[in-house]
């Protein structure tokens, strides 16, 4: 089952014991590794699947070169989030992106997202192939909703 509507991948997280620190407050880092989840994701709902990459000659695989975030509000054990996500630029061997979490219609977290693909023996960026930069392209926005707050 997709999770994308139009060029935005929308995907639910609760937030678990293991998520939080000792306040019942979801830990700093862990806003990452929901964010991981959605680009992951999102690249899986556009048929563009991790293992396929590494399986190429040469293998690729995509790294995150940047990301500018902020941490707007708090979110707590058992909050129900979305991480959202949008590419917005593919070129060369990036793909620039934006993501958000939200807590209904709260923002929690936002970032400006730059990926790479890089070859994985020799850890240096890669062009985009054209078979997974077809995939891509058609979910790519010029157009940011408010929401992801940039």
């Amino acid at each position: 089952m997709s999770n994308i509507f139009g060029t935005i991948h929308h995907l639910p997280v609760r937030v678990y014991y293991e998520d939080t620190d000792f306040s019942g407050v979801v830990y700093h880092a862990n806003y990452l590794r929901f964010a991981e989840r959605g680009r992951s994701d999102f690249l899986r709902d556009m048929a563009v699947h991790h293992t396929d990459l590494i399986a190429r000659t040469p293998p690729l695989a995509f790294a995150v070169h940047g990301m500018d975030m902020n941490f707007v509000a708090s979110a707590h054990i058992d909050d129900m989030l979305e991480v959202r996500t949008t590419y917005t630029e593919l070129r060369g061997a990036r793909l620039n992106g934006f993501q958000c979490i939200l807590r209904g219609d709260t923002l929690i977290w936002h970032s400006a997202v730059r990926a790479v693909i890089i070859n994985a023996d020799t850890n240096k960026p890669a062009r985009v192939p054209k078979d997974i930069a077809d995939k891509i392209t058609p979910y790519l926005t010029e157009t940011l909703p408010a929401v992801f707050g940039f």
